[in-house]
C-alpha cells in the first residue's frame, strides 16, 4: 500500500530471462501485487518466475503467460484487466528487462494515487542525460514520434510519448475500450490518442 492505496505493477515480458528476476527482486515494498504477462517467450522466462513465486513470494505475484504472443501492448493491457479484477486502484506499468528505475515509481504513482492524474507518464527525455544513453537515432526517433504524438493527441505537455514508465487510476481502466486498442508497438500513441477522446 502506498498512502493507503492499493499498488499494482504490470510488467510485459518477451524473453527476459536475464533480468526477470532482478526486476522482481528491486521492486519497492509499497507495490501490493506484480503481475508479470509472458507474451509468449521462447526462453526461460516462464520457468524463472514459477520457481521465484514458490520460492519467494507466492501472493504478491501473478504469473500471466498468453497463449499467443499479442506485443507489449497487449501484454499491458492483460495485466490491466487482471489489475482491475482484483480491485487495484492504481496500475504502473514496468518493463520485464529492467530498464526502469524502480526508486522512480514513487514519482510516477503519486499523482494518480492524489487524485491529480488518471494517468502518468515518465519522461527519460527530461534532463540531457538521455542524449548521452540512448543511440542517437534512437532518440531523434523518439523526439520525431513524440512530436506527431502530441499532434494527433492534443498532449502537448507530454515529452516522452515512447516511454513505458506509466500508471493508470482504477477510473481510467474502466473507462477505455481496451478492445480497440492498438496491441503493439504502436501501443503507447494509441492510449494518449484514446485517453483524450475520454
Amino acid at each position: 500500500m502506498y498512502r493507503d492505496t492499493s499498488i499494482a505493477v504490470v510488467v510485459p515480458c518477451y524473453n527476459e530471462e536475464l533480468l526477470i528476476t532482478r526486476v522482481m527482486d528491486t521492486m519497492p515494498d509499497y507495490v501490493d501485487r506484480i503481475y508479470i504477462v509472458d507474451d509468449r517467450s521462447k526462453d526461460r522466462t516462464v520457468e524463472i518466475v514459477e520457481d521465484y513465486i514458490q520460492q519467494h513470494q507466492p501472493s504478491r505475484v501473478t504469473l500471466i503467460v498468453h497463449e499467443v504472443n499479442q506485443g507489449v501492448g497487449g501484454a499491458i493491457i492483460t495485466g490491466y484487466r487482471q489489475a482491475y479484477d482484483d480491485d487495484m486502484a492504481v496500475v504502473a506499468v514496468m518493463a520485464g528487462d529492467a530498464q526502469m528505475d524502480p526508486d522512480d515509481l514513487e514519482v510516477i504513482i503519486a499523482p494518480v494515487v492524489a487524485g491529480e492524474a488518471d494517468y502518468t507518464k515518465g519522461n527519460r527525455l527530461a534532463t540531457g542525460e538521455a542524449w548521452n544513453q540512448i543511440p542517437r537515432v534512437r532518440y531523434l526517433g523518439n523526439v520525431l514520434l513524440s512530436l506527431m504524438t502530441k499532434i494527433a493527441s492534443g498532449y502537448w505537455h507530454i515529452f516522452d510519448s515512447q516511454t513505458g514508465y506509466t500508471a493508470i487510476s482504477r477510473k481510467a481502466i474502466a473507462t477505455l475500450n481496451w478492445d480497440k486498442l492498438w496491441k503493439r508497438y504502436g501501443y503507447p500513441n494509441h492510449l494518449l490518442i484514446m485517453l483524450n477522446i475520454h
